[in-house]
């Protein structure tokens, strides 16, 4: 890959917009956003959640960026960058004269101290740069050099992620991570992109004000508050009373379907590469054993678990790879397939299981991070495995943050998980669940050095043919080993009062909030 191409997916509908703005609304206001989402760590070296990413999405920038609503990407913080002939080699030329609001200035010497702290800080989303970066050198105060471990294929992508994005050394400490903005010199969360945050009331409120600064394209509103709510009930009564100009994440799916028909509100949707599945603890009983884990993937019946739990506002998934990506294929069709009973009973007798002897086992979820009708679908499908008659699921849960210490101490047998992409391309859907580091951070520990070997030939791999005809047969292999088993892919929602405009939905999952602004129609 070179210059500022990458290779992208194409959804759907993925990327809806609102009318294009008029010169009166220019100037802009404050915009009222809702979500039941919640903030966790507001460091970009230790945060790996989607709303905390978003703000850092509008607070930072990164070296390359995604443009609002779109795939593709183009120059943000530097101006080009150069391969070298083994791949092995990125030489990023940064943009002169750019500062801090702060007054400190942007270099190469930044770039390599927000890398260099990511690495030796060893936050969640760290494995994003250890996996692929050696060393970063300062060539000169406007080019900086990234040293690989190997040729990675999709760096760029990696770039245009959170944990590349570079910090202002004056205001973050070097030594330890940080979870509140009062922790930072100043108080005040800054960086070098559109916005900078203003007021931080940890699940309450944040607001956002527009960076004068900026060296790109300026927000067309002043100032952002997010409004954090408690359920999703209250945030849909505050929309309704024009309390909030818009809610995004996440909405009940009876509210959904009555706010689609609201004549008051507008709907923007897209799907989005969004997705949901189950996950194995594949070191220790039971799931230790493949066929187990086949079995209770073949029990699984999508179709009417999603028309129950969700009015089948989401799609039936039978890859972890989602429909749209290229190379993706609907594996878990085939085998082994939807609500199979015969084959769940087949498996798990040449185990010795059956009707008197039920497989036993804990079905854990998360009760608020995705959303009220989490425990809505924990209890389908443990309705859909006890139906078998040879299984006997107990379902517990946990808040988000015992949750995570749960699958890293291996707690949990099998657990509920939802996957926002890391960066766009299909080894951020097959490496980060079962390659042997990857599995480990995501408290699945499965590992399979020939599997690990084939990741590490996609991940080089320059042909584009060569590289899907990888992941095809990953895919293949996946029904077979079953680390996870694919539930449902995502649509997203946004519900927005009549006189707001310019929201995007990108297949990226990266939510600028600089297009939106209040205007007429």
């Amino acid at each position: 890959m070179r210059g500022f191409k990458i290779t992208v997916f194409v959804l759907a509908a993925v990327c809806l917009a609102f009318l294009p703005m008029t010169a009166s609304a220019a100037t802009g206001g404050a915009i009222v956003y809702g979500t039941t989402e919640k903030v966790s760590d507001m460091d970009t070296a230790k945060a790996y959640d989607f709303h905390t990413w978003e703000i850092f999405y509008n607070v930072y920038q990164g070296l390359l960026r995604y443009p609002a609503g779109q795939t593709n990407i183009v120059p943000g913080l530097a101006e080009s960058y150069s391969i070298s002939k083994d791949g092995k080699a990125y030489t990023f030329k940064l943009r002169k004269g750019l500062k801090f609001t702060d007054g400190t200035p942007f270099d190469a010497g930044v770039v390599k101290w927000s890398i260099d702290r990511v690495m030796e800080l060893k936050g969640d989303p760290a494995w994003l740069v250890t996996d692929f970066v050696d060393k970063v050198e300062v060539v000169d105060p406007l080019h900086v050099k990234f040293m690989l471990k190997n040729p990675v294929s999709y760096f760029p992508s990696l770039v245009a992620s959170v944990p590349y994005y570079p910090l202002n050394p004056s205001i973050y400490p070097k030594d330890k991570l940080i979870r509140d903005p009062s922790e930072l010199k100043g108080g005040i969360m800054i960086g070098l992109g559109p916005y900078k945050v203003v007021s931080f009331k940890r699940d309450e409120e944040v607001v956002l004000e527009a960076n004068p600064l900026f060296y790109g394209e300026k927000p067309k509103n002043k100032r952002v508050v997010i409004r954090y709510f408690a359920d999703a009930t209250t945030m849909r009564l505050a929309l309704e009373k024009g309390e909030i100009d818009f809610a995004f994440k996440s909405l009940n799916p009876a509210d959904i379907k009555d706010l689609q028909k609201s004549p008051k509100i507008r709907t923007i949707m897209g799907q989005g590469p969004y997705i949901r599945y189950l996950c194995f603890r594949c070191e220790g009983k039971p799931f230790d054993d493949k066929i187990l884990r086949q079995a209770v993937a073949a029990a699984i019946n999508r179709k009417p678990m999603l028309d129950k739990v969700y009015l089948g506002q989401n799609a039936p998934l039978y890859s972890m790879v989602p429909m749209g990506m290229w190379s993706h294929e609907d594996s878990f069709k085939t085998y082994p397939g939807d609500g199979n009973v015969a084959l769940v009973k087949k498996l798990l007798k040449s185990k010795g299981y059956n009707e008197k002897n039920k497989l036993s086992f804990e079905l854990w979820y998360t009760p608020s991070h995705y959303g009220d009708s989490e425990v809505d679908m924990a209890a389908v499908l443990k309705q859909q495995l006890d139906s078998t008659g040879v299984m006997d699921v107990e379902v517990k849960s946990a808040e988000w943050a015992t949750y995570r210490d749960n699958w890293t101490n291996k707690v949990m047998p099998a657990f509920l998980l939802g996957w926002y992409p890391d960066y766009i391309d299909p080894d951020n859907y097959t490496a980060a669940f079962a390659g042997t580091e990857g599995s480990r951070g995501m408290g699945i520990f499965f590992s399979n050095p020939t599997w690990d070997t084939m990741f590490n030939d996609a991940q080089k791999e320059t042909d584009m043919k060569k590289r899907t005809a990888l992941y095809k047969k990953i895919q293949k292999m996946w029904t077979d080993e079953v680390p996870t088993a694919p539930i449902f892919q995502g649509t997203l929602y946004v519900f927005a009062q009549k006189d707001v405009r310019g929201i995007l939905l990108s297949p990226t999952l990266q939510f600028n909030y600089g297009p939106i602004y209040k205007g007429a129609k």
